[in-house]
């Protein structure tokens, strides 16, 4: 009887911890939701207030013009009329708003500013490509973020733009939308609002472009510095084709319609303006809203841009590759200089702009064959091992693949010295596995070269692509004493007031490597001009570079440097085909040897930091 008395006053006391329990846990969670509810009140409050003008902004402003200048004040560029006039919406093309929507935002009609089930898609195919290969942003959010903000990353900005595209959703029709957007958004070759790009790449106002004109313009929000018919003909092509099959797939045209635009091309416009270093031009013009965001008065930029070296380097290609016509098939170049800071001096894009803007320093990604070398044995050292560490030159054969030295010759052991001077294969295949390779790749991410992490061991040979103006830039870390850059052209923005809009402060990546490390990457690479792949880039002063030849000579490349200037050197052929029998060693030598002679005239000699090689 008494043991079920306890019994029965245990279950009460354990019933009663159980009721204080959940009591306890009930206050804690109402306390904690409440003052969760008060921060994010507060927080949202701060937010509101510190959004911008929004009348302001919305307000019509004059067509500014934007003036570009070298760095000496010489005057590269004067672009008028950027901005185009405001067009209503019943002037627009029905067939232009579909060419948009279909493939920028599908449910704009339906959505509130936020499209839930777009962002979902975008998120889940993210994370399916282990990469961001699609955004969720309506038309509404792009505004907002186009037009009010600033181009910053973060969650404050974020958030904000979510706000505004409420605001914007609550205050304006879905036709005014759509119309603000589309007189407002950029379009490349530096012209924003449709009307103006309508003008600029048919020559006509945009109520008379047809179907397959208002997909091309559609395909241009995407990424207008690559999709624009002045830059790349056949990715604007592609882009226009992709946005008839969303048309057609959504229902706004039938697959008959589609099939029958025209699709020819004659009717863009040519670009008839000649400008001072029209490809370092248009680089920079495509960052101005990056810097100042939607610029509302004339502005001033002043440049890197050396208009005598500029000139030397337009000069020494047009020289050299005219003189060779004969001897190869012509291919394509790109030539880039700049200090060892990231100032970019000098850019060549292409043998001939009026016949192709595509810029190959910028845009074209080509693999950098053994110019990728340098990065290979900069891991090395920060592994520990030395200019004089030595590693078996013998043949390998990973499952079926036998990569061979260029002369098919193997020497034995050998030091990372004379591996790199003599550039041979199967050592930096070596190195690279010994080291690892993700660590190889985190060092080329590093220094600004994005590789894929699931690289295999021919990233040892430079199989990854990269453009010339980011492997140069890599360089110049080396010739800086182990600072990482981020190559730049302007140097500030201001506006016709003289009003400070925007100032370079800085180099951009920090410290990337221990300077004792850079020093005896330069001075291995020194040996590579003196007894090496690169004596044809022999100069009268100390200088550091490296050859690199891609598999079946579809790349040549010299990238080289002075405690001056670092400059790259790449020729190719647009359609990757192989050129005949080009290596590093031979032409591109040749042209940055004939360049950096003439850049560095009047120029006192300069040896490079005097620190001891590793090792010695």
């Amino acid at each position: 009887m008494s043991r079920n008395r306890s019994k029965r006053t245990h279950r009460k006391k354990t019933m009663r911890g159980l009721t204080e329990a959940r009591s306890s846990f009930l206050l804690i969670s109402i306390n904690t939701f409440v003052w969760f509810s008060i921060i994010i009140f507060f927080a949202l409050t701060w937010l509101y207030i510190t959004l911008p003008d929004v009348s302001e902004k919305l307000s019509p402003s004059r067509h500014p013009s934007i003036t570009l200048t070298a760095s000496d004040g010489t005057v590269l560029a004067k672009i008028g009329n950027v901005y185009g006039k405001p067009i209503k919406y019943k002037n627009i093309p029905p067939t232009l708003i579909h060419a948009v929507l279909a493939t920028e935002d599908r449910r704009f009609y339906s959505h509130i500013g936020i499209d839930i089930f777009g962002t979902l898609r975008a998120l889940w195919a993210n994370i399916k490509a282990g990469r961001i290969t699609q955004g969720g942003s309506t038309i509404t959010q792009q505004l907002a973020k186009n037009l009010f903000l600033k181009p910053e990353r973060s969650y404050k900005r974020k958030i904000q733009e979510l706000m505004l595209a409420f605001w914007i959703e609550y205050h304006f029709s879905k036709n005014q939308i759509i119309t603000l957007y589309l007189n407002r958004v950029y379009f490349g070759a530096g012209t924003y609002g449709i009307d103006a790009a309508a003008r600029k790449y048919f020559g006509k106002p945009v109520r008379k472009i047809d179907l397959w004109q208002s997909a091309m313009l559609a395909g241009l929000l995407k990424a207008p510095s690559r999709y624009n018919p002045f830059a790349n003909i056949n990715l604007a092509t592609i882009r226009a084709n992709l946005v008839l099959r969303n048309m057609v797939s959504i229902g706004y045209v039938t697959q008959t319609q589609a099939d029958g635009v025209n699709r020819k091309n004659s009717n863009i416009r040519k670009r008839t303006k000649t400008r001072i270093a029209p490809y370092f031009v248009d680089w920079v013009l495509n960052q101005i809203q990056d810097y100042v965001g939607r610029p509302d008065s004339d502005l001033i930029i002043l440049t890197t841009l050396r208009p005598h070296l500029q000139e030397k380097a337009e000069n020494v290609l047009k020289t050299s590759l005219t003189n060779t016509k004969t001897k190869y098939r012509k291919p394509q170049v790109s030539l880039v200089s700049m200090d060892p800071n990231g100032a970019v001096l000098g850019m060549v894009g292409g043998r001939n702009y009026k016949k192709s803007q595509f810029n190959r320093a910028t845009q074209a990604h080509r693999q950098p064959g053994s110019a990728f070398k340098p990065i290979i044995y900069l891991s090395a050292l920060e592994a520990g091992m030395t200019p004089s560490t030595t590693i078996v030159d013998s043949p390998i054969n990973e499952a079926g693949w036998k990569p061979r030295n260029f002369d098919n010759s193997y020497r034995g052991k050998v030091t990372l010295l004379e591996a790199l001077t003599k550039s041979i294969n199967t050592v930096a295949i070596r190195v690279a596995k010994k080291v690892g390779l993700n660590q190889v790749v985190k060092k080329a991410n590093n220094l600004g070269i994005r590789i894929n992490t699931k690289s295999d061991s021919s990233i040892a040979l430079g199989t990854a692509e990269v453009t010339p103006l980011a492997l140069t830039a890599a360089y110049a870390t080396f010739a800086n004493g182990g600072f990482g850059v981020w190559p730049y052209g302007i140097v500030e923005i201001r506006d016709f007031s003289d009003n400070l809009l925007y100032r370079r402060h800085g180099s951009g990546l920090g410290k990337a490597m221990d300077k004792t490390h850079a020093t005896s990457i330069t001075k291995m690479l020194q040996n590579v001009i003196v007894r090496g792949t690169g004596k044809n880039a022999a100069i009268d002063r100390p200088a550091a570079g490296k050859t690199g030849t891609s598999q079946n000579f579809r790349d040549a490349w010299f990238i080289g440097y002075t405690p001056n200037m670092v400059t790259s050197v790449w020729l190719g052929n647009d359609d990757n085909l192989p050129m005949n029998n080009i290596t590093g060693g031979g032409m591109p030598a040749k042209i940055w040897r004939e360049f950096m002679l003439t850049a560095h005239k009047g120029i006192p000699k300069k040896t490079f930091s005097i620190l001891p090689l590793i090792g010695s």
